[in-house]
């Protein structure tokens, strides 16, 4: 069976939407913002159309848009409360933000990332939420690394991974007690829209989960040393001031926040070795960077680890 190109459809129905929500539509502000094997995302206009990972679940994909609709000073609320269906894949429709300049990296939000994180963790978690599936995909991307054979970074990378406590591995419940978290945090993950304040997007990993998660990847960056002391402080600053609940009164975070990191480096380590096999080029000093903490990480025996983040 021939496979159905799914970017002119998906750009065609964003259209449709953008057109019916302004009839004066600017359309030349369009465009492919992303085009990845677990997410196609368009613009058209003031709207946005994503196709969602072929393995998306409408049911749990439903309860998250409706997480994002009854929080909207946090999460941008989509425009549909139900996701639509694209020869098979789903799609759901969002009014377009502007993202963090890449550019500027002096001028990142950090104020803003720590302030919504508290609110969101600070929200009432609804029985019906489904789990926060950042370990899962922590655990994918290590799995992936069997497409790569014997490249000399897979290993440094494995060993870490085994070092992690269940939960982080996604083999057991994360600890309780739960929160509302995001699942795959990062500056990436944040728009403004005209007349509104920053709000946090992509609610695929949205869910209840342990909510030190939600800092684990600026925490891997400051560890690798990849985020500057300031903004690092910067963030949690703004985390505990907005009474964020995954460090609560805890003077060192790192009682806290440890595993969180140690297993989003070794995400983000798995993923960039896997992207730059793939991609037939070497490892650059960011990727290094990962390997060599990912050696650190596993030359501490996860006995060590602190008590708190079991």
């Amino acid at each position: 069976m021939t496979a159905i190109p799914l970017l002119p459809e998906l750009t065609a129905r964003a259209e449709g939407i953008a057109h019916t929500r302004t009839p004066a539509c600017s359309c030349e502000a369009s465009g492919t913002l992303a085009d990845r094997p677990d997410g196609t995302v368009v613009r058209h206009a003031d709207t946005v159309a994503k196709a969602h990972a072929p393995d998306a679940d409408a049911t749990e994909l439903t309860r998250r848009l409706a997480l994002a609709s009854r929080h909207p000073d946090v999460l941008l609320p989509p425009l549909d409360s139900v996701p639509a269906d694209l020869h098979g894949r789903l799609v759901t429709f969002w009014p377009y933000g502007s993202p963090v300049d890449p550019d500027d990296p002096d001028a990142a939000p950090w104020e803003a990332v720590g302030t919504l994180l508290a609110l969101l963790h600070r929200t009432p978690v609804p029985e019906a939420a489904p789990v926060m599936r950042g370990p899962l995909k922590a655990a994918r991307a290590v799995a992936g690394l069997r497409a790569v054979g014997d490249h000399p970074a897979v290993a440094p990378v494995r060993d870490a991974w085994v070092t992690l406590p269940a939960w982080a591995r996604a083999e057991a419940p994360m600890p309780q007690p739960a929160a509302l978290c995001h699942g795959d945090l990062h500056l990436g993950q944040l728009v403004r829209t005209p007349g509104a304040s920053w709000r946090l997007i992509d609610v695929d990993d949205l869910g209840a989960g342990t909510p030190a998660w939600d800092l684990g990847r600026p925490a891997a960056w400051f560890a690798c040393g990849l985020l500057a002391p300031q903004e690092w402080g910067r963030f949690l600053d703004a985390y505990r001031a907005a009474g964020g609940p995954a460090l609560d009164a805890a003077e060192d975070p790192w009682a806290v926040l440890d595993v969180p990191a140690r297993a989003l480096t070794v995400q983000t380590a798995a993923r960039t070795v896997t992207k730059a096999v793939a991609d037939g080029r070497p490892l650059d000093e960011v990727d290094h960077a990962l390997i060599d903490a990912c050696r650190r990480i596993a030359a501490v025996p996860a006995e060590l680890a602190h008590e708190s983040t079991k």
